[in-house]
């Protein structure tokens, strides 16, 4: 069973057959809100919008380690993780879908570790490849399954939030390696790692970054709300097209 962790834009799942939905205590407090189990294409998945179902949690204050830990108690085999993001590299506009590759962390503050408990003895991961190479190709093939021009291949900045940048603060991602930013990926991906879930980001890009392309001067939130309406509809054809896909994930 996959889950699919929901973002700006992807707070329900239309297509989805819904079954029940469950409320998972965890160890690390409340998920972002009921895990919604269900049908995709006939297979099942889990739903689970990051920010919550009416979109009201802000990325600073996602309780990320519940989230996680609620999907690993419902053994799922893997995280499709939708993420809206602003593009900075030149070639990647508004209304693109990307798969992520790699990802640097500018976040604060952020409880980032389920190893942070005395008792336990210090554990340190590895996070050279952050995303799940199975996963990545199930979403991969499923774009071309589906015909959708996905760009395979982005570095995802991920700052605190929950305004946007300033435009030298994206000269400074751009310099760093960064193609696209966003606030919600850390540390969602690491935490999956930990638990040993495999991991997979798909970025929707709702606007040009500060300072590039129309956003020169300003960011327009209407803008980003008509990108988002435009786009979303792909990107659930693409997630449908990659439930079906028989691709055998870690356990």
């Amino acid at each position: 069973m996959l889950a699919i962790v929901g973002g700006s834009g992807l707070t329900s799942f239309a297509e989805l057959e819904v079954e029940r939905r469950e409320i998972v205590r965890t160890p690390y407090g409340e998920p972002s809100g009921p895990l919604t189990f269900g049908q995709l294409n006939g297979h099942a998945v889990v739903f689970l919008p990051r920010h919550g179902y009416g979109h009201t949690i802000p990325p600073h204050d996602i309780n990320y380690r519940a989230n996680i830990w609620a999907l690993r108690q419902v053994q799922v085999a893997g995280i499709v993780a939708v993420v809206s993001v602003g593009g900075i590299r030149p070639d990647i506009h508004p209304g693109a879908i990307v798969l992520l590759d790699q990802v640097i962390d500018y976040t604060w503050g952020r409880v980032s570790t389920y190893f942070d408990n005395p008792d336990m003895p210090v554990t340190h991961i590895d996070f050279t490849v952050p995303f799940d190479n199975a996963l990545r190709q199930r979403l991969r093939d499923a774009a071309g399954q589906i015909a959708e021009p996905m760009v395979d291949g982005a570095c995802y900045a991920c700052t605190q939030g929950p305004r946007l940048e300033t435009a030298a603060e994206i000269d400074r991602l751009e310099r760093d390696g960064a193609a696209v930013v966003g606030m919600t990926l850390m540390p969602e991906a690491c935490l999956a790692r930990e638990l040993d879930i495999p991991y997979a980001g798909v970025a929707v890009v709702v606007n040009h970054a500060a300072g590039r392309g129309d956003s020169k001067f300003s960011i327009s939130t209407a803008e980003i709300g008509r990108t988002l309406d435009q786009t979303m509809d792909r990107v659930r054809a693409l997630i449908m097209a990659s439930v079906a896909k028989p691709v055998a994930l870690q356990p």
